[in-house]
């Protein structure tokens, strides 16, 4: 056990590339904030940035040759045949969508530096305008730095099909091993997975964690799983930490368990976490910690899943059951009723410790509001916690992150703003709420207007008469996009 107690939030594969998933920054800003030492790390970018190398590729040609011909897919034979152009691009590749090298947009735009596979065969359906570039329709003639953009997330796209076709069957930039945790009535599926020979994703995956581990050498370990996708990479990650640190603590949340494991009844689950909490992660983890810590008991902690020990003497803390045993047990919620805390108190989200310089800006689909999901780098906030209208017959209005709704004032929010863009010098802002609450949006608006704060930002609305075309034009001088 280190002498420090250290909490490190990791974001697993697989999430965004071009943007950090927001959940460890606030969780990290809010515990900074509190006098923790808390750091953060993300993983699916950094399993991406190494399987997308040259040594990366060699790793998965060396698959790919191991597989009968006569099973090889169209992607795995345009990988191998063109495969020592792949691996002299793949670098100047990552680094243009890195924005480190942006003068190589006109020769990938000339489409005579990459290799092209079958991802390519889709712009075949546009229309040739009569220039000879069937991409002419979206790019014109100076639109060089998006069109190399798009040309270089279809040769991803490529090799990301090659992996699945050689690799692992499961991957997928954004949704890894979806289909093992996606409305699933047992965690039969995930057991079988975690019990299986590990790939070579997995395999890096498990060196990336351990080297995560040695850098930070966290007490606690926070496991964020917004999405079925990054399931099993998380508990792949956390069993890792179990096979080789046993003594660190290890918490699953976020917005799958939020809406899929309210019921958690397996406690297999626990053979790979300690904790897993429920809704906004605060005021659990804020419990779980003085839990740790020796000051608080069991029994008080906040909106928390335990698994209870078969034995009738409870095991001293730090001590695992034995082999056989470990799946033995009962799985317990324990919930003493505190307040959460108020959304005014959450803290700034940090970015400290993500490498905000190496994430990709990916251009995969051409309209003009879809391409802002994964192409830039975003800093994410939230306006308000909750929905300010929780009516939709769609949504489950009972859920915390809807259900309780509270704002804070615009001048908070606006701090909130300027200390992210001094922290991470960049303006362009993303508002994550599942429906921006107008009058609030409309009175941040106003106090950027009044501080000329000279950012960027773009966000989910319920469609509503509320945003009238002077309300429009007023987001849009505070520098409202989409």
């Amino acid at each position: 056990m280190t002498s420090t107690f250290r909490v490190l939030s990791l974001i697993p594969p697989m999430t965004q590339l071009n943007t950090p998933y927001p959940s460890t920054a606030y969780l990290t800003g809010f515990l900074r904030s509190r006098g923790i030492d808390a750091v953060q790390e993300d993983l699916a970018l950094a399993l991406v940035l190494q399987l997308f190398t040259p040594a990366g590729l060699e790793a998965v040609r060396g698959h790919a040759l191991a597989q009968p011909e006569a099973q090889r897919s169209g992607s795995v034979h345009a990988f191998l045949d063109q495969f020592d152009a792949y691996r002299g691009t793949i670098g100047p590749a990552i680094a243009y969508l890195q924005g480190r090298d942006p003068t190589l947009a006109h020769r990938i735009a000339a489409r005579g530096l990459l290799p092209e596979g079958p991802r390519f065969a889709a712009l075949d359906a546009y229309g040739d305008d009569g220039s000879g570039d069937p991409l002419a329709w979206a790019f014109g003639a100076l639109g060089v730095q998006d069109k190399a953009r798009h040309l270089c997330t279809l040769y991803l796209n490529d090799l990301a099909d090659v992996l699945r076709d050689a690799v692992d069957p499961r991957f997928e930039f954004v949704r890894y091993a979806e289909s093992l945790a996606s409305s699933q009535p047992t965690f039969d599926p995930l057991a079988a997975a975690l019990a299986a020979p590990p790939t070579l994703v997995d395999e890096l995956l498990s060196e990336l964690t351990l080297s995560a581990i040695h850098r930070h050498q966290p007490t606690l370990v926070l496991l964020s799983v917004p999405f079925p996708g990054s399931v099993y990479a998380a508990l792949r990650i956390a069993q890792t930490i179990k096979t080789q640190h046993p003594h660190i603590r290890i918490a699953l949340g976020g917005g799958f368990v939020n809406t899929e494991l309210r019921e958690l009844s397996d406690p297999r689950v626990f053979d790979f976490v300690d904790f897993v909490t429920l809704d906004a992660g605060e005021r659990p983890v804020l419990s779980l910690i003085e839990h740790l810590q020796g000051r608080r008991s069991k029994q008080r902690l906040v909106r928390t899943f335990v698994r209870e020990s078969p034995h009738p003497d409870p095991l001293p803390e730090g001590e695992g059951e034995g082999e056989g045993e470990r799946a033995a047990g009962t799985v317990r919620y324990i919930h003493l009723a505190e307040p959460d805390i108020p959304f005014e108190d959450v803290g700034t989200p940090t970015w400290d410790g993500l490498p905000l310089d190496r994430y990709l800006s990916l251009l995969d689909m051409l309209n003009p509001m879809h391409r802002l999901w994964s192409d830039g780098r975003w800093n994410k906030l939230t306006v308000a916690h909750g929905c300010y209208w929780k009516k939709c017959s769609f949504c489950d209005v009972s859920l915390d992150y809807i259900g309780r709704y509270e704002t804070a004032t615009a001048q908070k929010l606006a701090d909130r703003i300027q200390q992210i863009v001094e922290e991470t010098g960049q303006t362009g802002f993303h508002f994550v709420d599942e429906a921006a609450p107008p009058k609030a949006l409309k009175a941040l608006a106003e106090e950027l207007i009044r501080r000329q704060l000279n950012i960027s930002w773009w966000g989910n609305i319920r469609f509503e008469k509320t945003f009238t075309p002077e309300l429009a034009e007023l987001l849009a001088q505070s520098g409202c996009i989409a």
